[in-house]
């Protein structure tokens, strides 16, 4: 049975509008995620979310309606299922309501959906609603205006339209106040033109009575406009002086109010009351796809390209009124360049001067807009992955060869590398579990920091006192209990001329303070030395550390120093020994004196690359250990740690090693003997890490890491969690629990200082790279380590659209491009990036080598053809020792290559009607050759492909999975691919992956998921030959890509994690299997939870969570488990939980750790 949870939520706003829900002195910004609603409040600081709410349904209509007499404006929600509510906010609640009446769908089984998405018009008054779900058809709604139902939408009418094929429609202002209409259309489908046509909505004065839309009876206007590619309505209010109706409309001009179309070459103004025309030519042609309205002569205009501009209304007071005389357009300014924003959704003036621009393409924006200079400045970005085309999924902690199993999504170690965006929004981006940092203060102007010290003051109870080091001073910050900071120059004695390598309070109340030349016990009270150690004349402590009892000094990375700090500073001292082997002495690389136990320090190499524990009273060793692997590696230790990151009661203490590669790698520690063992490790950056200690009241402590991935080391569950952190930029990190920052840590950047509190949540964190293309495909290298992508360009060139496509290679850690891309230029025309993987191919001496597999497509306009009729290529690309690419094989094919799998050394590739089985072979180090071995004819078209031993699953455009046996040549016999099975249903199949055995899972392009089997020891070839649907859900977002995860099952897990998903939308799920003993009592429980969780709408979950296509649509889901669902019975309260648990079996309290166990696997 199956279980699906979402990792990371939809983050695409297609729909967004500005309404007073909650206030009705206050605008609120309403936006539109897949199947959640937000509500935005902006402030001074940005933007604040005050309510989300889970709808069943993906939302595909989002409007604002305003009953009579009411303050407050109602939403309208449609989904894409074909249900439609309106929700009041409540007061009283604080809660959104739903409306009583819900509208079911209203179509007839044989019309047709629109062409274009549905959509959902408001005329100005915002109390009546008009539809296009269905084409040619019109259904129109209105707000009663009786007393006691003006909330309610009521039905008027469902009307047949002859503007078949339309571009846009909108209501326009009315000076007689009768609802009015406007169609942009075209006649033929096949023919592009824009044809105007304008309805009064309703016949009578009442408007009760909906007009038939007679072409010939009904219509106030039919014109050609001649821009024939014009595809934007603006309705142009009435201005508020009053006007002179002229009778003879020949000689009148066009009068402010009425309607603007917008084009890709004019701009056509009309006047709604005499339809008057005023045209003007656009400089360069654009393609407009959102609008905003500043006041009724200023428009805000985005285009596909992500320009923004500012359409003013020319117009002259005259005595008839205000005449419109021509329209200009102005760009945008951010800086001294032409505004560039997110390629907009939906544009949002909030008032103010701020703009939103919402996006399904990239970051969501608010901006601040100067209407006098034209100028923009960006306030606040909301993170968007949608859509994600493709992934790798990255095990961090997979660095010591295929031996480690993989590791779960929820320790950190395992990284989701994506690419996101389209075109100039396009990015790459990592995903990772993490917890976030709550900033609570900052401290400007202090930079150079090379150490923080937090310290108590004389007779104080919890810290209070921030020592901040650099290269040439030690700066002194006191902090009063309400949060209050002074800086100091003088505290108990501390020398402040010179770098602070270490400062601690001792438990017998003396203050340690170790700079390069000494180290100093200081009586608290009287700044007194009391005990002091002097460097040896003309050398200098290089490295400190030190604990309650010891401090472990580096003297010139030569000298060993260990000083008894109950013992008035009693020295020992020893010089490193030689290696064997080498005339020079090793050099200390880095130390520890641990917290406990005691007298246990560790020391780091640089030469032999080793680690050594010792007793700092002898330094005597107990127990040393290579830190390297191979015999040519040369990493060295750069920081070290042993640290209690578990329980006492449960385990000994843990050993951190920070490399110099970036590398962190950990030991299990023997509390007797200090032997260690279970080496893993983690890759957290590309420089040497640093360890940060952060202790906790349990007597364990954390760990933090800053690296260019910063990283929160800690312990669950009897497991090591490596947690991003959003404080990538940090250098120095020290616990700070004082009493106006409690439970708080201070660290430093580059540039400031910051206190900041520690989520106890895990989160999952998104890192962006900006590509400014799109990331069509992602491979990732272990080998390399490195990432090939696939990426398209989109630009302007002289006004003209120029597209590229390029397969290159960036860094693993920080994305940084290495080498040259490699153009994809074979076409005449445009070649384009299909499918990238990689693989380990036999180079010309046999030895398996790290190589890049691209399949390509050749787009023709029809004009030109390719020589030898070539419509893609399948390139095998190589690296060299300098990380540049360079071709093997360019192997032409008849059509393009749609996808690609590697089968031991084969090459399988899908390409436009055919999958095929080739042999890869090189001959010399810079040339090879494909061979075809075998073909499969799938039914249409192959659009993913997945590979087991020698069975491939083919994913068809239209009917669903395949499975295809490879059987190689034998015996004189050629290989073939022999279909074994396949899915008897119609699904059009947008990925697929493998999850064990016989089972496979399915996406498609109606947001279902499918869990597939095929019984191969049944006892007829009829049942063999047949896939069985085992388990189906409804997602309700387009799943782009499905990879296969690869973690080991343990014996008590609930739910055994078998993939990734990522959608269309941004969202990102965890698909597993229950183990059986756990199946029943979810799939109860489930049902159980659906009688009391009630979302906005009151739609059913089992409705929202069906699958349906266009051939058939389920009661319900089918043996799966939705994880989102179960994991809201933790927001529930206990009176509801005992409900929901009531006659289940488990407990309130069982059943809170089982959930809770769900939803700490992501």
């Amino acid at each position: 049975m199956a279980y699906v949870a979402p990792i990371h939520r939809a983050t695409s706003i297609r729909h967004a509008i500005r309404a007073n829900v909650l206030d009705p002195e206050i605008d609120d910004l309403v936006v539109a995620k897949a199947n959640r609603l937000e509500i935005w409040r902006l402030s001074e600081e940005g933007m604040e979310c005050l309510q989300t709410k889970l709808i069943h349904g993906t939302i595909s209509m989002l409007q604002r309606l305003r009953p009579k007499g009411s303050e407050t404006d109602l939403l309208f929600i449609g989904t894409d299922r074909l249900q439609y509510f309106n929700l009041a906010w409540n007061p009283e609640t604080k809660q959104l309501d739903t409306i009583e009446r819900v509208i079911e769908d209203l179509s007839e089984p044989y019309m047709r959906h629109s062409q274009s998405q549905n959509k959902c018009l408001v005329d100005p008054t915002a109390r009546f609603l008009a539809m296009h779900l269905w084409e040619g058809v019109l259904n129109v709604f209105r707000l009663p205006t009786r007393k006691g139902s003006t909330n309610k939408l009521e039905i008027l009418d469902q009307v047949r339209l002859t503007e078949l094929f339309m571009k846009a429609s909108t209501f326009i202002h009315s000076r007689t106040g009768h609802p009015t209409i406007a169609f942009l259309y075209k006649s033929q489908m096949e023919q592009e033109e824009a044809r105007l046509a304008i309805y009064r909505l309703t016949h009578d004065d009442k408007g009760g009575v909906v007009s038939k839309f007679d072409p010939h009876k009904d219509r106030e206007l039919d014109v050609v406009i001649p821009d024939p590619y014009a595809s934007m309505l603006i309705p142009v209010p009435l201005d508020e002086e009053k006007r002179y109706h002229v009778r003879n409309t020949e000689g009148a001009k066009a009068h402010l109010g009425g309607l603007l179309i917008v084009g890709e070459t004019l701009l056509t103004y009309f006047d709604g009351l005499t339809h008057r025309s005023v045209s003007s030519g656009l400089k360069d042609p654009r393609i407009f796809v959102a609008w905003a309205e500043y006041d009724g002569t200023h428009y805000f205009l985005a285009d596909d390209y992500g320009r923004l501009d500012m359409l003013t209304i020319e117009t002259n007071v005259e005595a008839t009124g205000v005449v419109v005389t021509g329209m200009t357009l102005v760009p945008m300014k951010l800086g001294e360049s032409p505004a560039l924003t997110s390629r907009a959704s939906s544009l949002v003036y909030m008032g103010s001067n701020t703009l939103f621009v919402a996006s399904h393409h990239g970051d969501s924006q608010l901006y601040q807009i100067d209407p006098e200079t034209n100028a923009m400045l960006l306030i606040k970005s909301l993170s968007n992955n949608a859509p994600i085309l493709d992934f790798s999924i990255m095990d961090m902690g997979n660095r010591e060869g295929d031996a480690q199993a993989g590791n779960a999504f929820s320790s950190g170690q395992s990284r989701i590398v994506a690419g996101c965006g389209a075109y100039q929004d396009g990015s790459l981006r990592s995903i990772r579990s993490g917890v976030g940092l709550e900033e609570r203060g900052i401290l400007d102007e202090l930079d150079g920091t090379r150490g923080l010290f937090t310290l108590r003051s004389y007779s104080s109870d919890l810290v209070d006192t921030l020592v901040v080091s650099s290269i040439t001073e030690t700066r002194i910050l006191s902090f009063d209990t309400d949060g209050g900071i002074e800086e100091v120059y003088s505290f108990q004695g501390m020398g402040q001329d010179t770098e602070t390598l270490f400062a601690s309070n001792l438990p017998n109340g003396e203050l340690l303070q170790i700079t390069p030349k000494s180290v100093v016990l200081l009586d608290p009270e009287s700044g007194v030395t009391k005990s002091r150690w002097d460097a040896p004349t003309g050398k200098s402590i290089t490295r400190a550390s030190a604990n309650t009892k010891w401090a472990l000094l580096s003297v010139d990375g030569t000298s060993l120093v260990s000083l008894n700090l109950l013992q008035n500073l009693a020295v020992k001292m020893q010089e490193t020994q030689a290696e064997p082997g080498s005339q020079q002495p090793d050099q200390i690389s880095c130390i520890h004196a641990a917290r406990d136990p005691p007298d246990i320090g560790v020391v780091g190499w640089w030469s032999s690359g080793r680690i050594s524990l010792i007793d700092m009273a002898t330094f005597q060793p107990l127990h040393g250990e290579s830190m390297r692997q191979t015999d040519d590696s040369a990493t060295v230790p750069r920081d070290i740690a042993l640290v209690q990151l578990h329980p006492p009661e449960t385990s000994g203490p843990t050993l951190l090693v920070a490399m110099e590669d970036g590398t962190v790698v950990t030991f299990n520690v023997s509390t007797k003997g200090f032997a260690v063992s279970g080496r893993k490790s983690v890759i957290l950056g590309s420089n040497p890490a640093r360890l940060h200690v952060l202790p906790q009241d349990d007597g364990t402590s954390n760990v933090f890491v800053t690296t260019e991935h910063a990283s929160l080391i800690y312990s669950s569950e009897g497991r090591i969690i490596f947690s991003a952190t959003t404080a990538d930029d940090a250098t120095f990190v020290a616990p700070f629990d004082s009493h106006a920052f409690p439970d708080s840590i201070v660290l430093s950047t580059d540039n400031h200082i910051r206190i900041c509190h520690v989520d106890k949540e895990r989160l999952t964190h998104v890192k962006a790279l900006p590509v400014h293309e799109t990331v069509r495909r992602v491979a990732y290298s272990p080998g390399l380590k490195a990432f090939g992508l696939g990426s398209i360009k989109k630009e302007l060139v002289l006004n003209e659209e120029v597209v590229t496509s390029s397969f290159r290679l960036v860094d693993e850690i920080v994305f940084k491009e290495l080498g040259e891309p490699f153009l994809l230029n074979a076409s005449s025309t445009l070649e384009i990036v299909e499918c990238v993987i990689r693989a380990e191919l036999p180079d010309a001496g046999g030895n398996l080598t790290e190589r890049f597999i691209v399949g390509t497509s050749f787009i023709s306009d029809g004009q030109v053809q390719e020589a030898n009729g070539t419509l893609g290529r399948i390139l095998v690309l190589g690296v060299d020792e300098h990380r540049q690419m360079y071709q093997i094989v360019s192997h032409n094919l008849k059509g393009p290559c749609r996808c690609l799998g590697i089968m031991d050394n084969y090459i399988v590739a899908g390409l436009s009607k055919t999958v095929v089985v080739y042999n890869y072979s090189q001959d010399t180090s810079s040339s090879g050759s494909l061979e075809k071995l075998a073909a499969y004819r799938p039914a249409t078209v192959p659009v993913d492909l997945d590979i087991s031993g020698n069975m491939i699953g083919v994913g068809d455009l239209m009917q669903s999975l395949s499975l295809v046996e490879f059987i190689p040549a034998k015996d004189g016999r050629k290989a073939k691919l022999e279909e074994r099975a396949r899915h008897y249903e119609p699904i059009w199949t947008t990925s697929l992956c493998h999850l064990d055995e016989e089972r496979w899972l399915e996406a498609d392009s109606q947001g279902n998921l499918i869990v597939l089997q095929r019984n191969a020891d049944a006892p007829t070839e009829q049942d063999r030959s047949r896939l069985e649907v085992t388990s189906e859900i409804g997602i309700g977002e387009q799943i782009n890509r499905i990879r296969k995860l690869h973690v080991p099952a343990g014996d008590n897990n609930i739910v055994h994690p078998r993939a990734f998903l990522a959608s269309a939308e941004g969202s990102l799920y965890l698909y597993g299997d229950i183990a059986p003993q756990y199946q029943d009592l979810l799939m109860t429980f489930q049902s159980k939870m659906e009688e009391y969780i009630h979302a906005p709408g009151n739609i059913e979950f089992k409705l929202w969570r069906s699958f349906r296509n266009e051939n058939r649509e389920s009661d319900g889901p089918y043996r799966f488990i939705d994880g989102e669902m179960v994991e809201r019975f933790l927001d529930m309260d206990e009176g509801k939980q005992e409900l929901v648990c009531e006659g289940l079996g488990p407990s309130v309290e069982d059943m809170r750790n089982l959930i809770e166990e769900l939803r700490r696997m992501h």
